[in-house]
């Protein structure tokens, strides 16, 4: 988002992305508001990719809808448009996004099965549990990729598909054979002998021993040419090609790291992100970015360690770690994740190969991510700085805090706080308020927002009493106008607190939105431009604060619905329950019944019973 412009969703915002993007392959994620990934695809060229999606027209229904529910976008490339498939593979099994509809079953990848229960050995796709006698090889990244293999293989070393009960009742050779994807077996134009060498070259060329067949087969295509059997060239050429693209080499799904963590670190301008591969079962299970805050000029070295430390603090480490920058203290860095995990960790900086490769990969992403990071932030900058203006305050606020409640009729009442800042939405700061006091009446918001203000700020100067940490905002901003604004403020000066800006939103005139009235202690009500972005900026923390209040109340209410009243009573566990619920029918008959009646039920004692009756019969 840019000053002058509304929060972008849809094809604007994808052309917005366009700009960041080159014509590298990898892999995108399309998400909503709330975070939910909606579509992960891969691209040969993700900018061209991407463009597809930036028209306003020529989508069917399905793909426009999605189109407008992107309020967001990640990107990941990749060194081939091979390692893309697998990682988007990965992502979609591990993410389930909603409109990723192509791979409808991901519980598992489809394989090649050569199938050892006949002499003549079927080649064929499987998938599933591998019970069925033979050799497997795999897993591939769809049943389209398998296929295509399939083909393949067939025009390399001429091996059936059919079924045994098809294999038995042939009489003549099948199309296959006429088009030179099959040697026939079926009806004896090749000999078990030379079929099973045919199986054998598959079999090593699948496992990637290809060396010496494609040796042979280059020797054998330029001794047909110089004999000039021009046809049988181009068939050994077609082979040749077939075996060239079949496999490459995967290292996003590498061959010689089982268990790993792949660590990059990318710093820039006081900034620093820090991606994380995780690599479990030699495939790649994923990748986060981390932006960890930096306390003045910090060295990689330091950086590296204090993120590795914080890290698996809650969580077990890998086997192996590797690293594109050495901690300050490798050794003991070492010493403590292998304490805490009960078991030997080994960290390190790879040089070469294949791990070297892999902490590029990440690097890469890292030093890209960081990049789109400070773009963003440079415009949330621009718009702090806007709403210190409009709103006359002596900094650009750094914290806002935006307040709002939620509820029926007074029923299930709760408050609501977001956090907004220099990254934007700090989701991991939003706070839920059941609203405990008994003397609210039904429906009072002023009394609701007294009792979560009063929470939050007693809390905040017993916990920060200096209020010398980022945890104490800048400004506050209440859903609502004058009165709402008035209420808060007595109640701030109540606690001591009356140096915290407080803004009101107000829908204003026929409560349209764009005709906010902006209200301040003390002062008059003035509204923005229509066309400026602080006033959306301020509808966007406005939005937010009533989805995460609604959202909250929303939960409370389906949860009530649920409720029972026998749950409110110590002692009476789910067995007692049922057993209260089947000899009377509901919690409003077990309320109705007499003592003798509760103590008749199988499993209630006479205490509990007198227990039950007391609590639905309050004594005075």
């Amino acid at each position: 988002m840019t000053p002058g412009t509304p929060p972008k969703t849809g094809h604007a915002l994808i052309q917005d992305y366009l700009r960041q993007l080159d014509r590298s392959p990898g892999v995108y994620r399309m998400l909503d508001a709330q975070g939910g990934v909606l579509y992960v695809g891969k691209a040969r060229d993700l900018r061209a990719r991407v463009s597809n999606y930036a028209r306003p027209s020529g989508h069917s229904a399905r793909i426009a809808r999605m189109i407008r529910e992107t309020c967001s976008m990640m990107f990941l490339t990749t060194r081939t448009e091979t390692e893309a498939l697998l990682l988007e593979q990965n992502l979609i099994k591990q993410l389930k996004p909603r409109y990723n509809v192509l791979l409808r079953d991901d519980k598992s990848f489809p394989n090649i099965l050569v199938a050892k229960s006949h002499a003549f050995p079927q080649i064929k796709k499987h998938r599933g549990a591998k019970s069925e006698k033979g050799d497997y090889y795999g897993p591939f990244a769809s049943a389209g990729a398998v296929n295509r293999t399939l083909t393949q293989l067939q025009r390399v070393f001429l091996l059936r598909n059919c079924t045994d009960a098809t294999f038995e009742s042939r009489t003549r050779p099948c199309l296959l054979f006429q088009i030179k994807r099959c040697s026939a077996p079926c009806v004896g134009r090749i000999s078990e002998a030379d079929y099973g060498a045919l199986v054998s070259d598959a079999e090593r060329f699948l496992q990637g021993k290809t060396t010496v067949i494609q040796a042979n087969l280059a020797r054998d295509m330029a001794a047909a040419a110089e004999n000039m059997e021009y046809e049988r060239a181009a068939a050994l050429r077609d082979r040749i090609k077939a075996l060239t693209a079949v496999q490459s080499v995967q290292a996003i799904n590498p061959k010689r790291v089982a268990e790993a963590d792949i660590v990059a670190l990318h710093m820039d301008s006081g900034q620093a992100c820090v991606q994380v591969f995780f690599i479990r079962g030699n495939q790649s299970w994923g990748n986060r970015d981390f932006y960890p805050r930096l306390g003045g000029v910090e060295s990689p070295a330091e950086v590296m360690q204090a993120f590795l430390l914080q890290f698996y603090d809650d969580k077990p480490p890998p086997r192996m770690i590797l690293l594109s920058h050495s901690p300050d203290e490798p050794a003991l860095t070492q010493q403590v994740l292998s304490e805490r995990a009960a078991r030997r960790i080994v960290i390190g900086v790879p040089q070469r190969g294949e791990k070297f490769e892999l902490v590029e990969n990440a690097l890469r992403n890292a030093r890209e991510s960081l990049a789109r990071r400070m773009s963003e932030s440079a415009t949330q900058l621009r718009l702090l700085d806007g709403v210190g203006a409009a709103f006359d305050l002596p900094v650009p606020p750094r914290r806002i805090e935006v307040y709002d409640n939620s509820h029926i009729m007074g029923t299930n009442a709760v408050g609501g706080m977001i956090v907004a800042g220099p990254e934007g939405f700090i989701k991991s700061q939003y706070r839920k308020f059941n609203i405990k006091g008994t003397e609210i009446t039904p429906g009072d918001d002023f009394g609701m927002m007294k009792e979560v203000l009063s929470r939050r700020f007693t809390r905040l100067l017993k916990e920060v009493p200096d209020r010398q940490t980022d945890a104490w905002p800048d400004l506050l901003l209440i859903d609502g106008g004058a009165g709402q604004v008035s209420a808060v403020d007595g109640i701030l000066a109540e606690l001591g607190v009356e140096d915290i800006p407080i803004v009101g939103v107000a829908k204003g005139i026929d409560r349209d939105q764009g005709k906010e009235e902006f209200h301040r202690p003390g002062r008059p009500p003035f509204a923005l431009r229509m066309n400026d972005p602080v006033l959306y900026f301020i509808q966007r923390l406005r939005d937010e604060a009533h989805r995460w209040a609604i959202g909250t109340h929303r939960a409370k209410r389906a949860k009530s619905v649920m409720a029972n009243p026998l749950d409110e009573i110590a002692g009476i566990g789910a067995a007692r329950k049922r057993a209260l619920l089947a000899h009377f029918g509901s919690a409003k008959a077990v309320s109705r019944a007499g003592l003798a009646d509760l103590q008749a039920v199988e499993g209630i004692s006479a205490a509990m019973a007198q227990k039950v009756h007391d609590h639905f019969n309050a004594r005075g």
